[in-house]
């Protein structure tokens, strides 16, 4: 069974079997002794965290304190001004490399939530909602070392008001994007990120919301969300150098031997969201309308199954596939591409994709996506924040994309889909097409982050009364 699987059960009181542990939940101290065995060192301290903020729960929360850093949690702040207009600036709170590349924190967790009852919401249920999430701001600096945090809103919640949205919002319903996915669609009312490079504060932060603790950071959860929202799905991950490769052993989807190099960030085996090749967060801000200083936010959950990835493709065809036949032949990626600096140079590529497809009988993943991620004047249109998962033991990818409108995703996911180069008989739909092979969506969904100033649960007009 793997590690975070068998963890998970432990967190909810289960044993290898799936049969109840005698007070498990009730002694939060007697069940971090059950697992402590489990764990040696440093790189099992960071298995340990992981698989903590996937279980969830009280004993979770408890343990990850026990092995929480000496270092206090800086606290937020109780001026509402003192915090950005956008809830999606998360930017200038996140540490860079050395060459100036955002890397957002360790910990994620999503909440899908659910609006108790039919209808719109009351003004009662935006006060309780706005003071929860003052909670959050006055118990966590917005930081890495604190908490990144934001609320979206799906259009099936702004379903519920008599007024529509404006027709310049560009917020349709999810659907499938490709000839050969059947995702399951997100339509729940509202969507809460939160990211921290420390275990603790996330798993924290969420108790916090869903009313199973008293404190956040010293701070009295006097409101939650509870009487408001239920929560109707969970889901975590994590990201950065070395953590893929410290789980890879935990998931289905990644072959034995340990495959994954020490310091990528993903599963895949290279870094990604170089800063040259992302949207700045000025250019996906909403600039108009009721919902300026917001942006739109389509989430994927994509399952990988990497075992041909790494056991049939060597390092030449991985980086064919996943850049560029050219980034292949150039030999442009050393190890896991951190020589490449920030910016992957998949801009030269654009304009042979077809010729490359000809001559070498593939197509890259980047190359095909980044055809239609550029402007007229060559700007890039997406944000990712994308982290690997591995709830339920399998490896998996969350991928946040933040921009203007959600017709700009479902255009980069099209060109993704090369359907228009396999015309070219080596090119079919999944095979020598990018990444396709190798990746399967099983979730969809579309969401607008509002500005900070109307996030609890506000109108289609852009008002939170």
């Amino acid at each position: 069974m793997p590690f975070g699987v068998r963890f998970e059960r432990q967190a909810a009181g289960l044993d290898s079997r799936g049969e109840p542990i005698s007070g498990a939940h009730q002694n939060p101290l007697a069940f971090e002794d059950q697992i402590q065995g489990m764990f040696d060192g440093e790189s099992s301290r960071r298995a340990f965290l992981k698989a903590a903020v996937a279980a969830g729960g009280a004993a979770a929360l408890s343990a990850c304190l026990d092995r929480a850093p000496d270092e206090p949690v800086p606290s937020g702040t109780d001026d509402p001004a003192a915090l950005p207009t956008r809830q999606h600036a998360w930017n200038d709170a996140c540490r860079t490399d050395e060459y100036g590349n955002v890397e957002i924190p360790f910990h994620q967790i999503l909440l899908y939530l659910t609006l108790d009852g039919d209808g719109p919401p009351t003004k009662s249920d935006r006060e309780t909602t706005e003071n929860a999430f003052r909670v959050l701001d006055r118990a966590y600096e917005r930081s890495h070392d604190g908490l990144l945090w934001s609320v979206a809103y799906s259009p099936r919640y702004f379903s519920r008001f008599d007024d529509s949205l404006p027709e310049s919002l560009d917020l349709p319903e999810p659907r499938a994007l490709s000839p050969f996915e059947t995702p399951e669609f997100d339509r729940q009312d509202a969507l809460v990120h939160l990211a921290s490079d420390r275990a603790d504060v996330v798993l924290e932060a969420e108790q916090a919301l869903t009313g199973e603790v008293d404190e956040a950071n010293g701070v009295a959860v006097e409101t939650d969300l509870s009487g408001v929202f239920s929560v109707d799905a969970r889901r975590t991950g994590f990201v950065g150098s070395g953590l893929p490769a410290k789980h890879q052993s935990d998931v289905n989807g990644i072959p034995d031997g340990n495959p994954v190099p020490k310091a990528a960030p993903l599963f895949m085996g290279f870094k990604a969201g170089f800063a040259k090749n992302q949207a700045t967060e000025d250019y996906v801000t909403l600039d108009d309308g009721p919902f300026a200083g917001g942006t739109t936010k389509h989430v994927a959950n994509v399952r990988q199954r990497l075992s041909d990835w790494y056991d049939e493709e060597d390092q030449y065809h991985r980086v064919m596939k996943l850049f560029s036949p050219d980034h292949a032949e150039g030999e442009l990626v050393d190890g896991i591409g951190a020589n490449l600096g920030d910016d992957s140079g998949i801009d030269d590529m654009l304009d042979r994709i077809r010729d490359d497809a000809e001559q070498f009988g593939h197509v890259g993943h980047a190359q095909k996506a980044a055809r239609a991620n550029r402007d007229e004047d060559g700007n890039v249109k997406l944000l990712r924040r994308h982290f690997e998962s591995a709830d339920d033991g399998v490896a998996s990818l969350h991928f946040p994309s933040l921009q203007r409108g959600i017709s700009d995703f479902e255009a980069v996911r099209e060109a993704m889909n090369g359907t228009d180069l396999t015309d070219i008989p080596t090119i079919r739909q999944r095979v020598n097409n990018g990444i396709l092979e190798y990746i399967f969506v099983k979730h969809r969904g579309n969401f607008l982050v509002p500005p900070r100033e109307i996030r609890a649960l506000p109108t289609p007009t852009g008002d939170a009364p």
